[in-house]
């Protein structure tokens, strides 16, 4: 007997230490005082690294004798953030986090700290909207494309006859997706609503890069993927909008707003067509004097049809200065404009920020 309870301790500890050298690994591990461990199974690697938002450092992980690398970090502040394993020189997601950022190369993966009290971006217990996810042929691309669309709380059970419409875009490297999955524009406007600082409004946010992920440098070619963005946000993407939801046809109910690429959609686009849109935004983007120069010649008839232009860039945007020489056109051209110049740079906790401020502001 004593030699079969020897056998059987021994068998324990044995699978004991198999489940602990090949159990699953758990990364990020948040602790109650917001220090977090990070982890990666990676026995052939030479050097692990961890860079994260919050720091923007590179901070070397320590690999165990079973091929376990291990950083903790204490105090990492309260927000979303993004963070990157950096593998004997590769840059990669968190392989067992899937919370991860929607972008055209997926590198980064997503720490959420919410903060007490809560953050606007943060998940409340106020009603919730609901975020529809649509697939449709694209009559002006001739090609499946896809779209997201969040509703207000209480927008299914009817009670509103019609609702504003808020087109929101994303940046060069991101998706459709990343506004909601990272940048939480769904809970910012929960929240928002549930506090009465905004209005109940739908929100369309589609795939800019209809032709692809397009270099800065290559001009030419930017300017087509505008001009093909443009002929899918009208003959497309808020078509359907208008077929599936209720919203207002009245150009003051309906606003364009968006971050880095995004701003320049919706400042291109908008400026040009004040028949369609009463309110454009502009977080971190730039837009050329010649793209908008008929709404700056015509400031009177621009004023008269624009409710707001609201344009905001971080001190230390490398943006900054195309947005300044924006502001100077607005100014000498006379147009009415709201301008923001904020702490931060081009990154998502900066435009967070700026939704928060902007869609209050909205069809009022």
């Amino acid at each position: 007997m004593k030699h079969l309870l020897s056998l059987a301790f021994v068998f324990a500890c044995t699978c004991a230490a198999l489940a602990q050298k090949n159990g699953p690994v758990i990364s990020p591990d948040i602790q109650d005082d917001q220090s977090v461990t990070f982890r990666l199974r990676s026995p052939k690697s030479q050097s692990v690294a961890v860079r994260g938002q919050w720091d923007r450092q590179a901070v070397p992980m320590t690999k165990d004798a079973e091929g376990l690398w291990n950083l903790s970090v204490p105090g990492v502040p309260a927000g979303v953030w993004e963070y990157s394993f950096v593998v004997d020189g590769l840059t990669m997601i968190d392989p067992v986090n899937p919370a991860q950022k929607p972008q055209r190369n997926p590198t980064s993966s997503i720490l959420h700290i919410p903060g007490t009290p809560p953050n606007p971006w943060d998940f409340q217990d106020v009603p919730h909207g609901t975020v529809h996810q649509h697939t449709y042929l694209s009559k002006a691309l001739s090609k499946q494309r896809s779209a997201w669309v969040y509703t207000p709380p209480g927008y299914e059970a009817g009670t509103q006859k019609e609702y504003p419409l808020f087109v929101l875009q994303h940046g060069s490297g991101d998706r459709h997706e990343t506004w909601v999955v990272h940048g939480k524009a769904h809970w910012i406007l929960d929240n928002l609503i549930a506090a009465g600082k905004a209005r109940p409004m739908i929100i369309l946010m589609i795939d800019g890069h209809p032709l692809g992920q397009i270099p800065r440098e290559m001009a030419d070619r930017r300017t087509q993927s505008l001009t093909a963005f443009k002929n899918e946000l009208f003959q497309d993407a808020i078509p359907l909008v208008e077929s599936h939801y209720r919203v207002s046809a009245d150009h003051t109910q309906r606003a364009i707003a968006g971050l880095s690429m995004g701003g320049w959609q919706a400042l291109s686009i908008g400026m040009t067509n004040l028949d369609c849109f009463a309110w454009i935004g502009s977080f971190s983007g730039a837009v050329d004097e010649n793209e908008i120069k008929p709404a700056l010649d015509d400031a009177t008839g621009t004023n008269a049809k624009l409710k707001l232009l609201w344009i905001a860039c971080g001190e230390k945007d490398f943006l900054l200065d195309r947005n300044h020489q924006l502001i100077a056109n607005l100014k000498t051209s006379g147009v009415n404009h709201e301008w923001h110049e904020t702490a931060g740079d081009h990154s998502w906790p900066v435009w967070r920020n700026y939704l928060t401020e902007f869609a209050p502001k909205l069809f009022r």
